[in-house]
């Protein structure tokens, strides 16, 4: 099976400590500027949750030379289109442009990183914003609260346990002296990787690098935070949803980080089970029994202890333990049966067609893709050429490989979490 050509790119280091990644690549008259501060929900301590989902957007609302709304015109008038994402482990922003506009996409970036406004105004503007997204996404939304609550319960670590966009009350009680030492602490250059990718020369790139970012000044290190995450026993939870319409069964483990063997192979694991009409659960449960709605799921893949989730939607007139049970069987069955060759083969042909086809908005062969790409594997790897072997790394899981990790973190109560969500309120 053939591998995609390999993505070139360089890096080096800034003085200030700006980890700086150059990609040039000519398949368009574009390129990306992305920027990754290694801050996200994981960084937040009890009492000021949401921090990282709040700058997301702090991050728009004006800089020393960029007034408030201004970022958005000054990118999408020159034809390019911009935005921002939180996760648990970190906060990115980017500009997709023509590729005579590097030099904007630079300089917007530097000028934020530099000199963020972070006044009581854009605090209470933002503040209000976030919670009117988290009432829209989280608390009005069917299974949203659910989702949240598995979490807290899947997890014994409070670093890994909380919502990235955080609790209404610590929204309400941040001050501005909070956020503006979160700014300093976090924001800073030394924290931070800055990618540029598609069509420009490394050169001209690196002197437009040195005029905007050389003189940001570096920040004393972030607080080294503990994620780790000790084994324990099943947990199980009844949570009533008023606002869903059908019930539903979920499933978590706690499995090993990203950039392991076990990880690699749990995600292949979740292909087989969930991805796509032809998996397992999908033909089992939605197809022969037609008991389910419908079956997600899969393997995280955080720098830290991630989570191997299952979620299914079933028939009101089924049993949760009848679902539960079935999910059971077929773990089971990869556990005592393993998987065949073939059947392996058609996820390999579903990783090179999803993951890194030409056609797909994120693939290697765009601009913005690349970015992620190696943005990603830079900060939760240690090492942007590990994107060079990622693919690699999946494809050449084993069968054996899928079935130890089956066996061993999956056919077990050990780390489980169960949660049956009953549709409407408590009666």
């Amino acid at each position: 099976m053939p591998i995609p050509t390999r993505i070139e790119y360089e890096t080096y280091t800034l003085p200030n400590g700006l980890q700086v990644i150059l990609s040039p690549h000519t398949v368009a008259p574009t390129v990306a500027v992305l920027v990754l501060y290694k801050v996200g929900s994981v960084n937040e301590p009890r009492g000021k949750t949401g921090f990282a989902h709040l700058f997301e957007h702090m991050m728009f609302q004006g800089s020393e030379n960029v007034p408030r709304e201004m970022h958005f015109k000054y990118v999408e008038s020159n034809g390019g289109v911009l935005n921002g994402f939180t996760s648990y482990d970190m906060t990115a922003y980017f500009e997709l442009l023509p590729a005579s506009k590097l030099p904007l996409g630079l300089w917007l970036e530097s000028d934020r990183m530099r000199s963020l406004q972070v006044s009581q105004e854009n605090l209470d503007n933002q503040r209000a914003v976030v919670k009117e997204e988290r009432r829209l996404s989280v608390d009005n939304q069917p299974y949203a609260r659910a989702m949240e609550r598995l979490r807290e319960i899947a997890y014994d670590n409070f670093a890994n346990q909380h919502s990235i966009i955080g609790s209404m009350e610590d929204l309400d009680n941040a001050t501005l002296e909070d956020v503006q030492a979160f700014f300093r602490t976090y924001y800073a250059p030394n924290n931070a990787i800055l990618v540029v990718a598609g069509d420009y020369d490394a050169a001209t790139a690196c002197e437009w690098i040195e005029r905007y970012f050389a003189d940001i000044p570096a920040q004393p290190a972030p607080p080294p935070v503990g994620v780790s995450e000790p084994d324990r026993g099943e947990r199980r939870e009844v949570f009533h949803d008023p606002l869903a319409s059908v019930p539903a069964v979920a499933l978590t483990w706690k499995i090993p980080p990203r950039g392991t063997l076990e990880n690699d192979a749990l995600q292949i694991v979740g292909d087989l089970l969930v991805d796509g009409r032809a998996s397992r659960l999908y033909q089992r449960l939605v197809k022969q029994e037609q008991i389910a709605v419908s079956v997600s799921g899969g393997a995280e893949a955080r720098p830290a202890p991630s989570l191997f989730r299952l979620f299914v939607l079933h028939h009101p007139h089924v049993e949760p333990e009848r679902v539960e049970a079935v999910l059971y069987e077929q773990i089971q069955k990869l556990a005592e049966e393993g998987v065949s060759e073939r059947e392996l083969e058609r996820v390999r042909t579903m990783l090179l067609a999803q993951r890194w086809s030409d056609n797909l908005y994120y693939g290697m062969q765009s601009p913005l893709g690349r970015a992620l790409g190696l943005a990603y594997f830079a900060a939760f790897e240690g090492d942007p050429d590990r994107l060079n072997r990622a693919l690699e790394r999946l494809l050449a899981i084993t069968p054996a490989d899928v079935q130890r990790v089956v066996q061993q973190y999956l056919h077990t109560p050990r780390n489980r979490t169960v949660m049956h969500i009953h549709a409407g309120a408590p009666s």
